[in-house]
């Protein structure tokens, strides 16, 4: 199964924020990783949970603008240059990343990146091909 990632439309307004992540702690609902990307009048709010198809309903009934989208959660060592060897593999594949964020999992021994590729199977197969740690959804919710 394909890490699911919830984007969610945000005016970028007093409280607009509060109000999504209240929604989902309404719905017992845990933010495993989280990124923002805004403008001077909104922001695209991405989000990992464990239960992403309730969680997508219950921000759609709140109001909000959601969608879903696959991406590739690799682990990667916690240390100088992980990320980078990461990113080595998938430019030698030619795939393009169009955009990224991190965690530190609870042990602290790695760092979990969630990858939007232009090609989320090309992606994988590349990743894993060279070895790297593809984590499954089933992981990443768990963490």
């Amino acid at each position: 199964m394909e890490v699911k990632q919830i984007s969610v439309f945000l005016e970028n307004k007093k409280g607009r924020l509060w109000e999504a992540l209240h929604a989902l702690a309404g719905a017992r609902i845990n933010v495993r990783a989280l990124s923002i990307a805004d403008t001077s009048e909104f922001g695209i709010l991405r989000l990992i949970v464990p239960e992403p198809q309730i969680a997508k309903k219950v921000l759609a009934q709140g109001g909000f603008t959601v969608r879903e989208n696959d991406v590739i959660a690799v682990g990667v060592p916690d240390k100088p240059g992980g990320l980078s060897s990461v990113l080595k593999i998938l430019t030698d594949a030619d795939i393009n990343v169009e955009y990224l964020y991190a965690f530190v999992e609870k042990s602290g021994k790695k760092a979990v990146v969630v990858l939007r590729t232009d090609s989320i199977s090309k992606g994988k197969k590349a990743l894993k091909k060279a070895g790297a740690t593809v984590l499954s959804s089933r992981q990443v919710y768990s963490l």
